[in-house]
């Protein structure tokens, strides 16, 4: 029987240990992005101004130290530590991730902003949105685990499922800019909600980027 590939390659290496550490801290790093958006929305709904300040910040935070991650791998994968297959899938993986924490950490910045009190259908679509979100990260998340551990039908099951949850996000992002539109808002305030409202389906999208290269990586070590 031939034996499986761990799909990554870099995984259970001795040498390569380093790398495989920042890459499980990189992975949780983003995961800590999305749930602290998550803590700052459900803090803005509330009217808890303090909660949602410290929320985005913590957002900030994790995301930097998220880059810093990256960065340190970027830089010992450019030194040839991997053969260039696995080199080359675990830049795209690195990058992938980094791409959540970076929109993650955009919508947090917008959310900063609005100090209009909004009503409640727009809050509870944002909700929706941002719970689209949180799904979608814990999943892809549950995927790597699964990928890591070569239990490649429950990674690409996982993948498949947060491409749902991004089918469902491109409606609900309609349904929010609808609710936007269709309410008498200040200016300013009535701009960053119509861009917040991009933002949280484009985390949506970048999840599913990375979903989707997991996906790839599982079958290609079929």
């Amino acid at each position: 029987m031939k034996e499986m590939r761990n799909i990554l390659g870099w995984l259970g290496m001795a040498e390569e240990q380093s790398i495989l550490k920042d890459a499980q801290k990189h992975v949780e790093e983003t995961y800590k992005t999305v749930t602290y958006f998550a803590e700052a929305i459900n803090a803005f709904i509330r009217g808890d101004l303090s909660a949602k300040v410290k929320a985005i910040e913590n957002v900030r935070e994790s995301e930097h130290k998220a880059d810093i991650l990256r960065t340190k791998m970027v830089d010992e994968l450019s030194k040839g530590l991997l053969l260039p297959p696995d080199r080359e899938d675990l830049m795209h993986f690195v990058k992938s991730l980094d791409r959540i924490a970076d929109w993650t950490n955009g919508s947090a910045r917008l959310l900063g902003f609005i100090e209009e009190k909004l009503p409640e259908n727009i809050l509870s679509n944002i909700a929706t949105a941002t719970d689209m979100i949180v799904n979608s990260i814990t999943k892809l998340k549950d995927g790597i685990q699964a990928i890591a551990k070569n239990d490649l039908k429950t990674a690409i099951a996982d993948c498949e499922y947060v491409d749902r949850i991004e089918h469902d996000a491109d409606d609900q992002k309609r349904i929010l800019i609808d609710s936007i539109i269709h309410t008498k808002l200040e200016p300013a305030t009535l701009v960053l909600c119509y861009n917040l409202a991009e933002y949280l389906e484009g985390v949506t999208d970048k999840i599913e980027d990375a979903a989707d290269l997991v996906k790839v990586l599982a079958i290609k070590s079929k």
